[in-house]
C-alpha cells in the first residue's frame, strides 16, 4: 500500500445508549414529554447494524400509534452505522398507565389558571358525547342531592351556548360583583346549598350566543378565574354535549377536574359516550364514573318498559374501566322540575329523589371523597368584562 492510498473509514458502533439519547428527541404527541422520560422505550436491542426498539403505549389501540412508530424508526434510522430499525408496540400495564397519567396531570396542573377554589374541593365535570342524554338534569339534581348532605356546591354552567342551569335550578341573576370577582348566585337547600354560576346570567333566556372557540374559551376562562367561589366543597361542571372547544379548555385551565360520563342505555349512544371518555384520556384527566340516564319507566301499574335500551352503562363503564355510578330511571317528575325550578331531587318522599339521593351516597363516600389536592357575541362577553370594569372604578 503507498503513502498516497487511505483506508476506507470504519463503519461506526452503534450502541444502546447512543440508541436512547437519540430517542429523548422523541416526544409523545399527547403528552408532549420524551418518550424516554416518560418510561414508554422498554428496552433497546443492537445487532450489528440492525437496532430493536420495545416501545410501550397506554393503551392498544392508541391512535397515534403509528405517528410515534414512525418518529421512533426515523430517529434511530438517522443514527451513524444504523442500517435497519425494527419498532416492537407492546401496552403498559395498569399501574405504569396510572403513575404516567398522574405525571401528565401533574405537568397540566403547572399551565392550570388560578382559580378562587379551596384546594378541598373536589371538581366533577358531568360530561356527554352527544346530546338529548339528560347531562344538565343530572348535574342539577347531583348538586341538589349533595346541598341536601348539608355541603356547599358550587355549579357551573359550562354549557355557554345551550345554559339551562337557571331555570332548572329556579335562580336569577344578574352576577354582583365585588372586589373584581362576579358572586355566585346562592340557593340554600336546608345546612347545605348550591352557589351558580351561568351565561345565562349575562344574557337573555331567548338570545342566541353564536361564538366560536376563542370566544367560549374566554368565558369559560372568565368564569373560572373571576368568580368568588369561596367555600366549596364540590365544584359540579355541567359541561356541553360533544368534545370540542370548552372540554378542551377545560382540561387545560382546571387539570383537577374529573369527569361523570352520562349515557343512555342504548348501544349507539353508549359508543357516542364513549368518545367523552376518550377525550377525557386525551386532556388527561381521570374519570370517575359512569351515570346511565334514563334507564327504564315504570309505569303506574308497576310494569317496566326499557324505551331506550338497556345496559348502556354497565358496558360503558366495562369499556372504559370506570365504575357505574348510578343509574337513574326516566321520571317526569324530572323534566318538570327542570321547567318550574323545582329540582326532582328535593321532593324527599319520591322515588326518584331516592336515586338522586344515592347518587350523591356514592360520589361523596365512594367515587370522589374529599382530598388534598397539590345578541351580539361582543355585547355577551363584555358584559363580564365591564362587570369587573366597574368594580375598579
Amino acid at each position: 500500500m503507498t503513502h498516497d492510498e487511505t483506508l476506507p473509514a470504519a463503519t461506526p458502533e452503534v450502541t444502546a445508549d447512543a440508541v436512547l439519547d437519540a430517542l429523548r428527541d422523541v416526544v409523545d404527541p399527547e403528552l408532549h414529554e420524551s418518550l424516554v422520560e416518560l418510561g414508554m422505550i422498554r428496552n433497546v436491542e443492537v445487532t450489528g447494524a440492525v437496532v430493536a426498539v420495545d416501545v410501550a403505549l397506554t393503551i392498544a389501540s392508541c391512535p397515534l400509534r403509528g405517528q410515534i412508530r414512525e418518529d421512533v424508526a426515523s430517529r434511530v434510522g438517522r443514527l451513524a452505522g444504523v442500517a435497519d430499525v425494527e419498532v416492537r408496540i407492546g401496552v403498559m400495564g395498569a399501574e405504569e398507565r396510572s403513575a404516567l397519567m398522574a405525571r401528565a396531570r401533574r405537568a397540566a396542573q403547572q399551565r392550570a389558571v388560578a382559580v378562587d377554589l379551596p384546594p378541598s374541593a373536589r371538581v366533577l365535570g358531568v360530561v356527554s358525547g352527544k346530546g338529548g342524554v339528560g347531562k344538565s338534569s343530572i348535574s342539577v339534581n347531583l348538586a341538589v342531592a349533595l346541598a341536601s348532605r348539608g355541603l356547599t356546591v358550587g355549579l357551573l354552567d359550562a354549557d355557554i351556548w345551550g345554559f339551562s342551569i337557571p331555570r332548572m335550578l329556579g335562580v336569577d341573576g344578574p352576577l354582583e360583583v365585588r372586589g373584581m370577582k362576579m358572586q355566585p348566585i346562592e340557593r340554600k337547600f336546608g345546612a347545605g346549598a348550591v352557589k351558580v354560576v351561568s351565561m345565562g346570567f349575562l344574557s337573555g333566556e331567548d338570545d342566541a350566543i353564536m361564538w366560536r372557540g376563542l370566544m367560549l374559551n374566554r368565558a369559560l376562562q372568565h368564569f373560572l378565574e373571576d368568580v368568588e367561589w369561596g367555600r366549596v366543597d364540590y365544584l359540579v361542571v355541567d359541561m356541553p354535549p360533544g368534545t370540542g372547544d370548552v372540554q378542551m379548555g377545560l382540561a387545560r385551565m382546571l387539570p383537577r377536574t374529573e369527569l361523570l360520563v352520562v349515557t343512555t342505555p342504548g348501544l349507539a349512544a353508549q359508543k357516542v359516550a364513549g368518545r367523552a371518555a376518550d377525550m377525557a384520556r386525551k386532556g388527561h384527566l381521570r374519570i370517575a364514573g359512569v351515570i346511565e340516564n334514563m334507564s327504564g319507566f315504570t309505569c303506574g301499574h308497576g310494569e317496566r318498559y326499557e324505551l331506550f335500551g338497556s345496559g348502556g352503562g354497565q358496558r360503558l363503564a366495562e369499556e372504559i374501566g370506570a365504575p357505574l355510578v348510578g343509574r337513574v330511571p326516566l321520571d317526569p317528575s324530572v323534566a318538570v322540575g327542570g321547567d318550574t325550578g323545582a329540582p326532582a331531587a328535593l321532593d324527599t318522599a319520591s322515588p326518584i329523589a331516592a336515586v338522586f339521593a344515592d347518587l350523591a351516597e356514592r360520589v361523596a363516600t365512594e367515587i370522589a371523597p374529599l382530598v388534598d389536592l397539590e345578541g351580539c357575541s361582543a355585547r355577551l362577553l363584555a358584559n363580564v368584562e365591564a362587570a369587573l370594569d366597574r368594580s375598579a372604578s
